[in-house]
């Protein structure tokens, strides 16, 4: 993409559809002349009396205690240098979409236009009582010390100057594991600083925490080595002076253990990487062009360890990594700093976390196949999920041990779930489901682990605990793709089609021929399908060899479901299996029925389908409130399909009477309780929040689910087949990763509900 191209689209995407890039959202009903009254006069008055009563009133009754401002003067803004205040206000505003997106912490970005430290830190501090927090920007040094520590000082919420700290939290993180790589002594390694601003200092400071010796820091600026002789050395670079015999930056590098860039590109070259010690560690971090170029430096020492500012290479030290997350834990201990002790908590969660298996949503996200702890993975990638529940408790912690939380946190788990739940992604279920595979982990076959993605779930499930998987397929094909992907375990691997599985073969065929020989089927018809992995899966779980089973990979559903049909069989009393979706959404897990067997079910089987469906989300742990849907409310249109509706509901309410549904309804009145109430009072769901919908057929049940999964970005799971003896769940067509472990947790729990029943 050309230059100019680049600047069109950053300027299209700052100006279409609304100029900008956040809004101001209300939280709050406003749709009513009582919710105005209540919003503003004269309700409004009620909690500005309390406030003033008891001012900590403000983090109950406002907003007060997720709001962060963003500040800055524009003095230093990214490359850009001295633009000024209201230039900068697309930087600040990006900072606080970033807030919200990574810890759903609200912004407000503040510009203040003057450069004179005593007037900047009053309109601060007069603006201060708005906010739980203030993150400063993007302001020049040295003037960002002083402001940082008259603030800090000066008020009593926790203030940050992210350029400074955000990138010594995440770099420190990044070293900390550099050098545990390279089997190295943090206190004996020589390190090179080059940069003398905000950040560098910051860095320097915090690195000396984690135990490397000031003696053994060289500090560079755009003049070179900064030496105790220099004239007019200010308090901040007087501090990491050296007395040593050298001048230069090329000087400095000879044999040193860890260069950190914090100043302009290309000022090293690769003659000064061949004079560093053994395992070099380079964070060249200036941004867009680092200190040496990342592809160069690898070229030039073979046993280096790099980290760079830029996303397109490995270990980038972004700051998105830090401050969203150390401020989470912050406000949500109502901290009246963010001290030493909770910037290293930050370091050591965030070093700890890179340590840990990667899960394949990150994988996914970043286009690779097995990102794992190493020289290439020395610090969590942005968008790992995991860091809102690893590094806000860290923070949190620190907080309270050094006595500047004023609410301290009592329920761990608690919060941890509530942290998980502030993104949105409704996983708070499959948490929950995990947690009950582990407790009892069943062995389950994968049917088709010759796949790439069916063998990375396996992996998944194997490592996280979740089950004891069987691998289905071709033996070779398997084990290669085992190598490839670091998949070690001692797993069953079988191939139906191998002479080693003759006997086997041999004897499922001969049950199967049993049970099928007056329905058409030869002893020689049974034997050739033992050889289909599915036909052969299916025999493993039905005598006993397997707990459950997964498949459907590389084929249509039909196809997968038609053995399980055959051998498997229906529970007793279940006249047609069907199958259910729980599609996870803002407003909680949602069933949908039935999504991928009957077509078109009759008005029995459609009550049939609904009762499986209660049943099934009673495993999950949801007491059923379920919606039979249909383009008529209560019989306001007549046609066949609304009667057949109606009539499922009927036999539901005569057979059921427990079971709390109704219909038929259309899909706005069901999830719309108000919409309900005033319309139809008297239904067995009003005062209810509906949890499960029942589709009158596979048609429209298909394309909504599908709808709510695209438009929405919806995390789905399934489709669970209902009614089958035995647990066996089939994947859709090419499912990803995360979805076939999803099924596969699901079918291990419901291999224990079977296990538990019997």
């Amino acid at each position: 993409m050309s230059t100019s191209n680049k600047k069109s689209d950053a300027l299209m995407y700052h100006q279409y559809p609304t100029p900008g890039k956040i809004k101001v959202v209300p939280t709050k009903k406003h749709s009513t002349q009582r919710d105005l009254s209540l919003a503003y006069s004269p309700g409004v008055a009620e909690p500005c009396l309390a406030i003033e009563k008891n001012p900590d009133d403000a983090y109950k009754y406002t907003s007060k205690g997720n709001l962060v401002a963003v500040i800055s003067n524009g003095t230093a803004v990214l490359g850009l240098g001295d633009i000024g205040a209201l230039a900068s206000k697309p930087v600040m505003e990006g900072k606080g979409l970033l807030f919200k997106i990574f810890a759903d912490i609200d912004v407000f970005d503040i510009e203040v236009d003057t450069k004179d430290v005593e007037k900047f830190i009053e309109t601060v501090k007069n603006i201060a009582p708005t906010f739980g927090g203030i993150n400063l920007e993007d302001i020049k040094a040295p003037e960002a010390f002083e402001i940082e520590r008259r603030l800090k000082a000066e008020l009593d919420i926790p203030v940050m100057h992210d350029d400074q700290h955000g990138t010594a939290i995440i770099s420190a993180a990044a070293l900390k594991n550099a050098i545990e790589i390279t089997g190295k002594d943090i206190s004996k390694v020589k390190i090179v600083v080059n940069g003398a601003g905000a950040a560098a200092i910051s860095c320097s400071l915090l690195y000396l925490r984690l135990g490397a010796k000031k003696e053994n820091l060289v500090m560079c600026d755009s003049k070179g080595v900064i030496r105790k002789d220099a004239p007019n050395l200010n308090e901040q670079k007087a501090e990491f002076a050296t007395s040593r015999d050298i001048y230069a930056l090329e000087e400095a590098m000879i044999d040193a253990d860890v260069f950190i860039g914090l100043s302009i590109g290309d000022v090293v070259t690769p003659e000064m990487l061949l004079t560093m010690a053994k395992d070099p560690i380079v964070f060249a971090m200036a941004n867009p062009t680092p200190e040496i170029d990342y592809n160069l430096a690898v070229k030039t020492r073979k046993d280096i360890i790099m980290a760079t500012g830029r996303s397109d290479h490995p270990n980038q030290v972004n700051n998105v990594l830090g401050f969203p997350f150390i401020f989470r834990g912050a406000l949500d201990v109502r901290a009246t700093a963010i001290n030493e002790e909770m910037k290293m908590a930050a370091v050591h969660a965030l070093a700890n976390l890179a340590k840990e298996t990667v899960p394949e949503k990150v994988n996914i996200t970043y286009g690779e196949t097995n990102i794992q702890f190493g020289k290439e993975y020395i610090i969590p990638k942005p968008f790992d999920h995991r860091l809102i529940t690893e590094v806000p408790p860290a923070v949190a912690k620190a907080a309270m041990e050094s006595g500047v939380a004023r609410v301290p946190i009592t329920d761990w788990d608690a919060y941890k779930e509530s942290l998980a739940e502030r993104l949105g992604t409704g996983s708070k279920l499959m948490r929950m489901l995990s947690a009950k595979a582990k407790s009892n982990p069943k062995t389950i076959i994968f049917a088709e682990a010759d796949h790439l993605n069916v063998l990375k779930a396996a992996q998944i499930v194997f490592e996280e605990g979740i089950g004891i998987p069987i691998l289905l397929g071709k033996k070779d094909v398997i084990k290669e793709l085992m190598k490839e992907i670091n998949f070690e375990a001692d797993l069953l691997i079988s191939d139906p089609k191998s002479k080693k599985e003759k006997e086997r073969r041999d004897r499922f065929a001969r049950i199967y021929w049993e049970k099928r020989q007056r329905n058409g089927i030869t002893l020689v018809d049974a034997q050739l399908m033992m050889k289909e992995v599915n036909y052969f899966a299916a025999m493993m779980v039905n005598e006993g060899e397997a707990d459950s089973l997964v498949t459907g990979y590389s084929r249509s559903y039909p196809t997968a479901v038609k053995p399980m049909i055959e051998l498997i069989g229906k529970q007793d009393g279940v006249p047609r299996i069907a199958a259910m979706n729980i599609m996870i959404t803002e407003k909680g897990p949602i069933f949908l029925a039935d999504t991928a067997i009957n077509i078109n079910p009759s008005a029995d089987e459609l009550a049939n389908i609904c009762y499986m469906t209660s049943i099934g989300m009673k495993m999950f742990g949801f007491e059923a409130n379920i919606a039979m849907l249909s383009y008529s409310n209560f019989g306001s249109t007549k046609s066949i399909t609304t009667k057949k509706v109606k009539e499922a509901v009927e036999l539901l309410h005569a057979k059921y009477p427990d079971l709390c549904v109704d219909g038929d309804l259309q899909a706005d009145f069901a999830l719309n309780p108000i919409l309900l109430k005033e319309k139809f009072p008297f239904s067995k769901l009003v005062g209810k929040k509906v949890n499960g919908l029942v589709f009158p057929n596979l048609e429209s049940a298909n394309i909504g689910y599908k709808l709510m999964k695209e438009f929405y970005q919806s995390v789905t799971i399934g489709p669970i087949i209902m009614g089958l003896k035995k647990p066996v769940h089939i994947i859709q067509l090419g499912a990803s990763v995360d979805e076939i472990v999803n099924i596969a947790t699901v079918t291990i729990v419901h291999a224990q509900e079977i296990e538990k029943n019997n």
